[in-house]
Formats: structure tokens, sequence, C-alpha cells
């Protein structure tokens, strides 16, 4: 059995806020049942029922009390998978935290007339609690933000309103009703992860890489559909006192889960870096003059299920769909039985010396240089044999910056440990003119390109485990070499 002490840990959770049109369709309450398995990972501050486009009169807390209750029934076997630092919260501190919004359409609820709801009014204490940053995750309409936005920009300070903005993280699910283009246009200084495209165009947003081809074809047949399907969800998922919990899906599965897939605290994001991509796919700042504190969609290239490439949008989180899914199965698995020698767990992994936990390990290096990634010390505590794999993450490295934005170079993973499983590897640091000069320019810099590094391990259980490991290497320039011409356009850079 697994020592418990072993198992992975967190330095600390994150605090969420979750804002749910719960009931408009099965999808809400299937996300709810996931987000509560990971309980232990988040600081959950607030479970709000909102209204949304498809349901505007009506909202439901009674269907998110429904979920938790079936959750307190499973809540002491999840205790006993995960380490003793971060357990997961009682049931009845979730039940005192769900709260109703407003049952009014979008901007109705801002009408002068209309009062505080206890939703807005509870994620304005929330702000007020901590100066840490809190995530408000969007599965529906937006006007429980929007109201305690208003209220606090009519009751507060000017100077106070902004110190409570700017502890704000927002991630919707496209806009759901008229308030979410409110806000970016009026507070513009707001983190706010969102999807924009034509309205009800949701076939256009990054989020539907969690299922959307379920309901129609995604990037010619390369995601993976055998995982979402209703067949393995009944099998896998819809078992024990939470899985009952967990509906059929009408349209897709979970599409508010990538939400909270960009939060997981597996090695592989960084909340506060959209565009390094994630299970909750990859974002970019929309406005490059810094007006907006906005980030949309991103495209990632990946190798599909059939082995060709694709190069989208919702591939930044189909492209790890096996590794989500497998993941959710194993905790679901964990909600059956407080015995851990009848199931999985996540491998913990150390490179150099990052530590075992979930932040990423950064290093300078000369351009031209050798590197060493030693990730020798990572360990299964189940006792499970381990695979490593390394790529690159090109398009983290490409997405904001203006360093030969247009391509990065190749790299080479080299195994020198004595069984070349890739647990230690070397690595030749591109040279200075193919990452640390400025293509218009052509002027050596000090610091060039900073290039992400993906380690994936998995374990050998059932079903298999897999936590990452990210290495930013920051490539440095010291002397200066490397430099070349100046060119007026991008096109004659590039040699067209």
């Amino acid at each position: 059995m697994a020592d418990q002490s072993r198992l992975p840990r967190f330095p600390s959770k994150i605090r969420t806020f979750v804002i749910s049109d719960i009931s408009n369709e099965p999808d809400d309450a299937e996300s709810l049942v996931r987000f509560l398995l990971y309980g232990n990972e988040f600081d959950i501050q607030g479970l709000v029922a909102c209204t949304s486009t498809w349901m505007r009169k009506n909202v439901h807390p009674e269907d998110m009390q429904t979920i938790v209750s079936a959750y307190a029934k499973v809540v002491d076997n999840l205790n006993a998978h995960v380490h003793p630092d971060n357990q997961y919260p009682s049931a009845a501190y979730l039940q005192s935290i769900i709260k109703s919004g407003p049952a009014l359409y979008g901007k109705e609820a801002l009408r002068p007339e209309v009062s505080l709801s206890e939703g807005a009014a509870l994620l304005i204490d929330r702000l007020d609690a901590s100066d840490a940053p809190l995530w408000v995750l969007c599965w529906g309409g937006t006007n429980v933000l929007a109201q305690a936005l208003q209220h606090v920009e009519k009751t507060r300070s000017a100077d106070e309103g902004a110190r409570l903005r700017a502890k704000l993280r927002v991630y919707a699910i496209s806009d759901q009703d008229d308030t979410g283009m409110w806000i970016r246009v009026k507070f513009p200084d707001v983190f706010y992860i969102c999807s924009v495209h034509g309205w009800k165009e949701y076939g256009m947003a990054a989020w539907t890489g969690i299922s959307g081809d379920v309901l129609a074809p995604m990037d010619g047949g390369g995601p993976d559909k055998s995982t979402i399907t209703k067949e393995w969800l009944k099998e896998h998922i819809q078992i024990g006192p939470l899985g009952e919990a967990y509906p059929d899906y009408a349209f897709i599965m979970e599409g508010d889960t990538p939400t909270f897939l960009y939060l997981i605290q597996n090695g592989l994001g960084s909340p506060e870096n959209p565009h390094w991509g994630s299970w909750g796919g990859r974002y970019v700042l929309a406005d490059i003059g810094g007006a907006a504190n906005h980030y949309s969609d991103a495209k990632d290239l990946v190798v599909g299920n059939d082995g060709l490439e694709y190069r989208s949008n919702q591939a930044t989180i189909w492209r790890w769909r096996r590794e989500y899914q497998n993941d959710f199965a194993a905790r679901m698995q964990w909600t059956l039985s407080g015995d851990r020698s009848r199931a999985n767990h996540a491998p913990v992994v150390v490179v150099n010396e990052s530590g075992p936990g979930p932040e990423p390990f950064r290093l300078e290096a000369e351009a031209g240089s050798e590197i060493t990634l030693d990730a020798s010390e990572s360990y299964d505590p189940d006792g499970d044999a381990l695979s490593f794999r390394w790529f690159q993450y090109k398009e983290a490295t490409t997405s904001q910056s203006a360093i030969h934005w247009h391509a990065v170079p190749d790299v080479e993973f080299t195994p020198v440990d004595e069984a070349g499983s890739g647990s230690v590897v070397k690595v030749r640091v591109p040279p200075a003119e193919a990452c640390a000069v400025d293509i218009l320019t052509g002027e050596a810099l000090a610091e060039g390109q900073a290039l992400h590094f993906i380690l994936e391990v998995k374990d050998s259980g059932s079903p298999v485990l897999t936590t990452y490991k990210r290495v930013v290497v920051q490539v440095t320039n010291k002397d200066a070499r490397g430099g070349g011409k100046a060119f007026e356009t991008i096109t004659a850079a590039l040699g067209h």
C-alpha cells in the first residue's frame, strides 16, 4: 500500500469560485462531479447557481446540494488517497457556500432596482478575504461577476476597486449572456480567459476540445473518442455514490471542465501564464498593446490518433485527453474504497533540484551550451515502473515573444542514464543566431528565447497515470554572438 506521505503534495491550494447554470443541461452536473474529485487541489470559495442565455429566469442551487450530498458519502475514502497536507473539504463546508445568483438574464441584473444577489455578495466577500488570486470559473452567464464588479464600483473608492480586480482571475466558457463583453470593456484590467467567436458559434471555441467530437467531427478525426463515449463513462465514471450523480450527456461531455483542468497541479501548466498550455488549453493575450488583460484561443500543432498532424485551438485540449480521462477514472476509483492498495496514484516527478511539487523548473543556459536534466529521483507511490518522455512545447516559446517568433529551433533529448530510460538526458541549447537574435533588427540579445521542455512521466498502473515537469530554459547570450543584418519588414527578414 502506498505510504500516504509519499503521495503527490501541493504547497498551496488554488482559490476557486464556481458560477454555474447547473440544470440548463447535464454537462454542468458532470463538471461539478469531476470538480469535487479534485477538491483537494482547490481552496473552494463558492459554488453559485446562475442563469444563462438558455436558462434566463431560473437558478438551481438545489442541484448543487444534491451532488455535494453524494460527495459526502465518499469524502472519507477520497482523503485516504491524497497527501495528509492536501485533504478534501468537508461536505458541510461545501453546502455552506452554495448560493444563488440573480434569477434574471444578463444585464437585467445590473438595473438599479435589482438587489445584490447572495452569490455576488459572497464573491465580494471572498475577494476581500485574501490577497491571493481568486479564480472565478464561469460555466454559464457572468452576471454574478458583473453584479459584484458594479457593486464594488459604486460602493468603494477607485483604488480599492482596482485592488480587488487585481485579485480576479476569470476563465469563462465563451460568452453565455450579455455581461461578458460588458465586463471586458468596462473593466479591461480584469484577467479574463475566454474564447471569442460569433454568438452561439460554440464549435469555434477551444473548450470544445474536451469532447466536442461526440457531437460533430473535429480536426479530421485526430482526437481519440474512446474515452468520452457514454459506454466508457458508464464503466469508469458512473460508479459508486458520487459516480451515480454523474448524468449522461445530452450534447457533449463536460463542456465546462476545461476551466479547472487548466488549474490542475500536475506539473504541466502555470495558471498565471495562459500561453504555456495545460490540460485546460492554451491562450494568449488578445491585445498586444496591453490595453486589456484578456486572453483568447491559441493553436497547437499536435499529432492525432491517426498519426496525422493537426493545428487548432481545440487541439490544445484534446491532445491531453487520454491523460485527463485516465486521471478522472482513477479518482473515481478512490471513491469506492479507502484502501490505497486497490487504486492507482500518480507519480511524483523531480528534475535536478526542482523539488517534488508541481512548480516549473527554471534555469538559464548559454546559447550553444549543453545541459543535463536528471529525473532519476522521481518515484511512484505504489511502486509501479515509470516511463519517461521528454518533448519540446514550441508554441509556449513563440506565442508571446518577438524573438524569431516564426520558429523555434529543434532540440534533441539524448538519454545518458545506464538503462537508456530517458530519466537523465543531455540537451544541446541552440546557437545564438537561431534563438537569441532579434529577427528584424539583427541585434544579438543578452536574453534570447525561453525554451519550454516537458517531461511526461507515466506509471504502469491501471489506469495509467501521468505527472509532468515543465522545464523553462532561458537562453542567454552574454557575448552578444550571432548578430546579423537588419530588415525593414518581416517579409524581407524571412527571405520572401
